[in-house]
């Protein structure tokens, strides 16, 4: 079986075992019109059908183009949406600051799908690539945040090449990564260096393990203390709570049971 099909047989198994263990059926997701979360709605459509929905959340500052791309991609699909604005919440509470403004958006949107899970009796899946991840590009409480999350082992730069595998409009694939939370905003702005080159340091260091050392020998000085850093600065972003230990069994620590245990 070609590595895509296998991938793509085991996520969809993920998704619905993962979901209905719980003893929900539905699951629902908030789709941007970017890469990641068109990759993971074709996903859950493909794994729980009906069961599914996407929520499309634009505040005034996004793309225009984005919207109407997510919207091609749940017509092609056959996947139920909805179109909710976090404008009204953006204005009533006003930030000056880009990345704060950028996070409270995302906390918002995270907000809505929340409570739509509780709605619908369904869980939130999760749009994080393995690449936001490790670099803690991303919102805690935010856009971090999911019940379950079908790509976090797989890279940006693989999230492309699934997503044409998966039939994803090219008008998606195509376009520059950004969450579009302001005009303009690009994800590969924001960090300096473009996937292809982050991935490949991520890849040595995470999967193969290499040293600092070894990965100097390969590349630039300054990419690589970029790349460290980053994975160890935002280690916090990557772990629950963290619960001091007071008693003999504490959570998180010796309280390990398996998180769908039955009695």
């Amino acid at each position: 079986m070609k590595k895509w099909e296998l991938i793509e047989e085991f996520l969809i198994k993920f998704i619905y075992e993962e979901i209905t263990k719980t003893g929900l059926k539905r699951g629902i997701l908030g789709l941007s019109g970017g890469i990641d979360s068109a990759v993971v709605a074709v996903l859950a459509k493909k794994a729980l059908g009906n069961n599914f929905k996407a929520f499309l959340l634009p505040s005034q500052y996004s793309s225009k183009s984005s919207i109407e791309d997510a919207k091609k991609l749940c017509e092609k699909f056959d996947i139920d949406y909805e179109i909710i604005s976090i404008a009204p919440l953006l204005e009533a509470y006003k930030i000056d600051n880009k990345v704060r403004f950028g996070n409270f958006s995302a906390r918002m949107r995270m907000a809505i799908l929340y409570d739509k899970s509780a709605e619908l009796n369904a869980l939130v899946i999760g749009t994080s690539n393995k690449s936001e991840l490790m670099l803690g590009y991303g919102t805690l409480f935010g856009d971090l945040a999911s019940a379950l999350n079908p790509i976090g082992d797989l890279y940006k730069t693989e999230i492309f090449e699934f997503a044409g595998y998966l039939g994803v409009n090219e008008e998606i694939i195509s376009k520059p990564p950004s969450a579009d939370l302001w005009e303009g905003q690009s994800d590969e702005a924001d960090l300096g260096y473009s996937y292809e080159v982050l991935d490949e340091v991520l890849r040595d260091f995470v999967d193969n393990r290499a040293t600092k050392e070894e990965l100097l020998k390969k590349y630039d000085k300054n990419l690589v203390e970029f790349v460290l850093k980053k994975v160890y600065q935002n280690q916090f972003k990557r772990k629950p709570p963290i619960i001091v230990k007071l008693k003999a069994r504490t959570i998180g620590h010796d309280f390990l049971y398996e998180r769908d245990i039955r009695l």
